[in-house]
């Protein structure tokens, strides 16, 4: 055996008796094989959850069981935190389209928009009366709009009681140097007449009476209306024309009650006319009518305007805004965008964003408003400065929120009871009795849904009514147990929107109502059931870009889209996305 073969079983004799002692120095814990697998196998192993469903949880990736969207790997939990947020992650955050913003404290400048006419100033309308009785011989002004001036000549009348007093005024003359007291008594009747001096000599003069006297203008202006016709017997002191001085005129604008704590004497108004395009009058409030309109409901607000031009027109239609800073102490309130804002009918929430260690969280708060400026609202309570809210993708933190069994629009105690009961109703059970009463609310709920297709405020408030008093008159009694409940919760809020709906004129306001009684009202057919009149199928429609482009649901008789979050606007956004 040479030198070198000795030497390398040497090395190898020295490299295994090495091995030995390690194991028999290191080897000394008694942990099993299998944990230390196990651990690895748990270092490696990844969760895949939906960003719109946050409560799936998939050990391997692929799509949502609930709606179709590729699952995205979970982070590591933070919730301990706060078990109330509901958790999402930056890239869910981007596919949900979810946008944020910290508010402040700014101004709380209140745009309010206010419709009106053009009018006559009641103070230079003038209504012009026959000082002589008599018959009409002569009308000088045969049509309403023509312009006169003072003393110019309207008409002419003849008049035998001054036929008569004439002739005594002559008689009277004759015999003036025997009598003067007679002839000025003659005289002072031609006076009260208005029969001025130069017409008395002239009579005296002739020798003979006047047969026709003219009635003259006491103003200058235009004729807005002819109270009478050639031929007519007149007295004295009938009005025969009605003048008006369009030189100055006022515009009057509707102030609905809700509106008044916000139009004050003072206050600049920006106008236009919409029958002058392109051209911007300015004005200042003079006087605020005190009364209110026992019909429509509203005062008006009188602005001064001078119309030297007269290209402003009596019964025009006007356009104003205003424009008041609202605010109780310079630069102390809160305003927020109304897409941030989520309302239930007696509570206001927002969500409020926060960064845990590995995920975003999102928490319900609730918020008092205070006065709408158009599209943002103040709020009296419930944010500070610094806090970043959601104002864009409201709906779709709420809607993960509630399937989470956190607190939510709806389930506001964060309890799961109602989304878990859902479940486990079994539909056939539920008496047909109520599922017909449920039928009947459908029918009222879309005779509403119609009045909104059309854009009819005052139709929808009156069906409104009608669902409001169907609502009030559901028997209850023939739910039992966990149905009996979950009606009770669906009922309250139907109730609050339909109140809403019935209560206000404007529109956006009874389709923000509106986008509840479809959320509510299709959540409680999937749970109870429902028995249409005449088993027509119902229809689940969706527009997404209803509720600031988060989406809105409603129930339809008819699957051909008729959109009553946008009526004639945009009719046929949406499609159907279930049928009952």
């Amino acid at each position: 055996m040479t030198t070198k073969t000795k030497n390398i079983l040497k090395v190898i004799g020295i490299l295994c008796v090495g091995i030995l002692l390690g194991s028999l120095i290191f080897g000394g814990s008694d942990t099993p094989k299998s944990e230390h697998d196990h651990k690895a196998e748990q270092v490696i192993k990844t969760i895949w959850t939906c960003s719109m469903h946050p409560q799936i949880r998939m050990d391997k990736p692929g799509k949502c069981p609930l709606c179709g969207m590729e699952l995205i790997p979970l982070e590591s939990n933070d919730s301990a935190a706060n078990t109330n947020a509901v958790q999402m992650t930056a890239n869910a955050m981007k596919l949900a389209n979810i946008q944020t913003m910290i508010v402040g404290s700014k101004q709380a400048n209140k745009e309010l928009r206010l419709n009106g006419k053009i009018q006559i100033d009641e103070r230079n309308l003038y209504t012009q009366s026959s000082h002589i009785p008599g018959r009409i011989e002569t009308l000088k002004i045969n049509f309403t709009g023509e312009k006169v001036y003072r003393g110019q000549t309207l008409a002419m009348v003849y008049s035998p009681q001054l036929v008569t007093a004439q002739e005594e005024l002559l008689q009277a003359y004759s015999m003036k140097t025997t009598q003067p007291e007679l002839f000025e008594a003659a005289k002072q009747k031609l006076n009260n007449w208005k029969i001025g001096e130069n017409t008395i000599n002239k009579i005296i003069n002739n020798g003979k009476p006047i047969q026709q006297f003219p009635i003259t203008a006491d103003v200058s202006g235009i004729i807005t209306a002819k109270k009478v016709e050639l031929g007519d017997y007149v007295d004295r002191g009938m009005p025969i024309y009605e003048i008006a001085d369009l030189s100055k005129l006022w515009v009057l604008f509707d102030v609905y009650e809700s509106d008044m704590p916000w139009v004050n004497v003072g206050d600049e108004v920006i106008y236009t006319v919409k029958s002058l395009p392109g051209k911007t009058f300015k004005g200042v409030i003079s006087f605020i009518d005190p009364l209110i309109n026992a019909q429509t409901r509203v005062a008006s607000a009188r602005v001064e305007v001078k119309n030297s031009d007269d290209k402003l027109k009596p019964e025009m239609f006007v356009t104003g805004i205003i424009k008041n800073n609202i605010s109780k102490t310079a630069s102390k309130d809160i305003i927020v965008p109304k897409s941030a804002v989520m309302w239930t009918g007696e509570r206001s929430i927002v969500y409020i964003k926060s960064n845990g260690k590995n995920n975003v969280n999102f928490t319900l708060r609730n918020v008092t408003l205070g006065p709408s400026l158009g599209d943002a609202y103040v709020i009296n309570k419930g944010l500070k400065d610094g806090d970043e809210i959601v104002v864009k993708g409201t709906f779709t933190v709420d809607a993960a929120s509630q399937l989470a069994g956190k607190p939510s629009m709806m389930n506001p105690d964060s309890s799961n009871e109602l989304t878990s009961n859902m479940t486990m109703i079994d539909k056939s059970k539920i008496d047909m009795k109520f599922k017909q009463q449920l039928g009947d609310i459908v029918a009222a709920y879309i005779k509403l849904k119609n009045a909104l297709v059309d854009d009819n405020s005052s139709l929808a408030q009156q069906e409104a009514k009608k669902l409001t008093y169907n609502l009030e008159n559901t028997d209850m009694s023939l739910l039992h147990g966990d149905a009996h409940t979950i009606w009770m919760k669906f009922l309250k809020t139907l109730q609050e929107a339909a109140n809403k709906t019935q209560n206000s004129k404007d529109i956006g306001v009874q389709r923000d109502a509106f986008l509840v009684l479809g959320k509510k009202l299709s959540e409680a057919i999937t749970t109870l059931g429902v028995e249409t009149e005449k088993k027509q199928p119902l229809y689940l429609e969706f527009c997404p870009m209803a509720h600031n482009n988060e989406g809105g649901y409603w129930l339809s008789y008819d699957k051909e889209i008729k959109n009553p979050y946008f009526g004639k606007a945009m009719l046929t956004c949406g499609e159907v996305k279930a049928t009952y």
